[in-house]
């Protein structure tokens, strides 16, 4: 096919974004899935799961982790701005959706706001593993939402067959200026390897469509590096890695204002109008002054100045005792500490010591039975100083225990699980909580014809309320919002079911699933329509019944050995049970479809155009969202060099330069999405 050298048709030939498998792969590929425990593939999963890896990861990753995963039917980003966005799993966000690194928490601020940043590094990620619908028993009763498992290399679990192994990659995009890499090296001889990996991105204030202006603080700046060291032994492995990251990123949209208060939860707001001196002035100049000339180019803007310290503990071993296959441990401990900076001075600071540790035993097959017990406690102290300490210093202490079983008898595939869990709260200044919850599941998969297969999961998952929900009482300005808590808030409990029907191979395959979760005593943030002034609304934590629902899936058609079509989409409704008022956020409908195309057994591209419909089942004061086309292209060049294996791509989003709000962005009516953008991108292997 020729394409006349308009731009339009040089951004699609230059590229064609490879977001599929291959052309020449009809036989979808099983991926086991660490998240799982019991080491089974995506696709033998009672719960819906999709992993992205290898050349499909490098092309799809962007800047965050909600952006990376945005594409997925079920997915999307809460978006705010380049520096923070987290995933949204069917309109599910926060602390209802846990992510992790190699199973244990990423231990950082970001289900406190949407405008905390996930500290997960995509350009340093292995693999990505998404697990949909509730994974509480394995991760806490909070993931009634799902799990998003990023898979790292930071603490080696082998000795490179040479000696040493290591990576590269560099890349750069047009509409921010993007200036990005990252390098990783494992080396080891005899039973010890030691990893090396860093990453740095810089990027500008990124343009909108329809406009020759660009977004104001929508600028990001992260280097991040990881050093770890393992032993190795016949039956596995026990290692220790050490990384930093530091980030420093605009808010593009941050009301502030006065705010005081006549009573404890009456608050009154009066619009900003200088930023005063603040009593950690001083601080703040010995805590970021590495880099003055970034800093006075935007402190008209407000940011955020953020640094993490992180340790990991990983080990894993083959018939550790009698009974056992396998037992797993993880540990995760961070130092986190972020600075909200405004007018050049410390407005609020966030801190979270936190430490996650799990241990999983695999037993061996007992009366046809095989599965995995398993313990976990998590230690989070959560600490806000400044103007919008808005949450008090808590203590948060959480325990499960969990099992998890499988049968399998001809066609049929069962699981069950159980978890008890117990959860304190130590708040100063006010009453600790105590909660305690109990979730359970069961599902099977019935494969009815050789490569079909029919799963149905069913699940029963409490949720224990956040120190946020509980004692939040103040104004926070990424929100533009007066947020007050609910001590007397119960647990969540979420009844879900879902159908899931499945084609592994052939020229064509399919997975579509159809979900309901019920949950009694659903915490929202509510709008309380009530006028407090300085353009910030009040918000109060409430819990009703609510109900999500939905439909979500792809279609691949191989057309011939070098094409395929696919078809994908997606449908949420989430509204509160007794009245049919529809809940806050909710993602828009998508509908789209993908091309892809095998030129030569190197050149991979495709073509994708999908359609965001208008939003307009909405909350009590909350305002619709225009729908919008997205097209997007990409070309990719895989070959090798001697013993150097090398993959050249180049991406281009938002070709129609369409200017697309998201729905599930807390600032989505005053920022715009990217612009037309074009990334060009280099990854090498030896």
């Amino acid at each position: 096919m020729k394409l006349k050298p308009t731009p339009l048709a040089l951004g699609i030939s230059l590229a064609l974004l490879s977001t599929g498998a291959s052309a020449e792969t009809v036989e979808l590929e099983p991926v086991t899935v660490s998240a799982s425990a019991l080491a089974r593939s995506s696709q033998d999963m009672v719960v819906p799961a999709q992993v992205i890896n290898g050349t499909d990861l490098v092309l799809t990753r962007e800047a965050t982790l909600g952006e990376t995963l945005d594409h997925l039917p079920g997915l999307r980003s809460s978006s705010f701005g380049a520096g923070a966005g987290r995933p949204v799993i069917r309109g599910l966000d926060g602390a209802r959706v846990k992510v992790l690194s190699d199973g244990v928490d990423v231990l950082d601020a970001s289900t406190v706001s949407p405008d905390h940043a996930v500290t997960s590094e995509p350009l340093l990620a292995e693999r990505i593993e998404v697990l949909k619908g509730p994974a509480a028993l394995l991760y806490g009763g909070g993931a009634i939402g799902g799990v998003i498992n990023v898979m790292d290399r930071k603490v080696p679990t082998y000795v490179p067959e040479n000696g040493y192994e290591a990576d590269l990659e560099v890349r750069g995009n047009s509409v921010a200026n993007e200036r990005a890499g990252a390098f990783g090296i494992t080396a080891g001889s005899g039973n010890f390897a030691i990893r090396a990996e860093g990453s740095k991105r810089k990027t500008d204030d990124y343009e909108i469509p329809g406009s020759a202006d660009e977004q104001t603080g929508s600028y990001n700046d992260t280097d991040s590096f990881t050093l770890g060291g393992s032993f190795i032994g016949e039956r596995g492995f026990v290692g220790l890695a050490y990384g930093e990251q530091n980030r420093r990123y605009g808010l593009p949209f941050h009301e502030h204002a006065d705010c005081h208060t006549h009573g404890p939860r009456d608050w009154h707001c009066s619009e900003h109008e200088e930023h005063g001196e603040h009593e950690e002035e001083e601080d703040h100049d010995e805590h970021a002054g590495h880099d003055d000339e970034h800093e006075h180019e935007h402190e008209a803007v407000p940011y955020v100045d953020m640094k993490r310290k992180r340790w990991d503990l990983r080990a894993q071993a083959s018939d550790p005792m009698p009974g056992f296959e396998s037992v797993r441990a993880r540990v995760g401990h961070s130092q986190y500490e972020h600075d909200e900076i405004e007018g050049g001075v410390v407005g609020t600071r966030f801190k979270n010591d936190a430490t996650d540790a799990r241990v999983e035993f695999t037993h061996r097959p007992a009366f046809g039975w095989r599965g995995v017990i398993g313990a976990q406690t998590l230690r989070r102290d959560f600490e806000t100083t400044g103007e919008e300490a808005y949450v008090p210093h808590t203590l948060t202490r959480n325990h499960g225990l969990f099992l998890l079983e499988e049968f399998e008898a001809g066609a049929w595939r069962y699981e069950v699980g159980l978890r008890q869990e117990w959860q304190h709260i130590d708040a100063d200044g006010t009453n600790n909580a105590r909660h305690q919850g109990t979730s359970a599941s069961a599902g099977a998969i019935w494969t009815f014809r050789p490569n079909y297969s029919l799963g149905l999961a069913l699940s029963r998952s409490q949720r224990l309320p956040t120190a946020e929900e509980l004692y939040a009482n103040g104004p926070h300005a990424a929100t533009s919002t007066v947020e007050l808590g609910n001590p007397e808030l119960d647990e969540e409990t979420s009844y879900n079911a879902e159908l899931t029907l499945s084609k592994l191979a052939g020229p064509a395959t399919f997975t579509v699933s159809l979900f309901r979760n019920a949950i009694d005593d659903f915490i929202y943030a509510a709008d309380t329509g009530r006028d407090i002034g300085g353009d910030l609304r009040e918000i109060e934590y409430r819990q009703r019944d609510a109900v999500f629902t939905g439909i979500e899936g792809e279609v691949r058609f191989e057309a011939t050995g070098s094409t395929a079509v696919t078809v994908f989409g997606d449908h949420v409704r989430g509204e509160l049970r007794s009245s049919g008022e529809d809940l806050p956020r909710i993602p828009a409908d998508r509908l789209g479809v993908r091309l892809n195309q095998r030129f030569t057994p190197t050149i991979d591209g495709s073509l994708q155009f999908y359609r965001v419909r208008q939003q307009d089942r909405i909350a009590s004061f909350e305002s619709e969202t225009e729908g919008y086309n997205m097209l997007s292209a990409g070309l990719s060049y895989s070959s090798y060099f001697s013993d150097t294996n090398y993959l050249l791509y180049l991406k281009a989003n938002n070709l129609l330069n369409e200017k697309a709000r998201e729905h599930t962005s807390f600032i989505k009516d005053e920022v715009l999405l990217p612009g037309r953008n074009l990334t060009v991108g280099a990854r090498f292997s030896f």
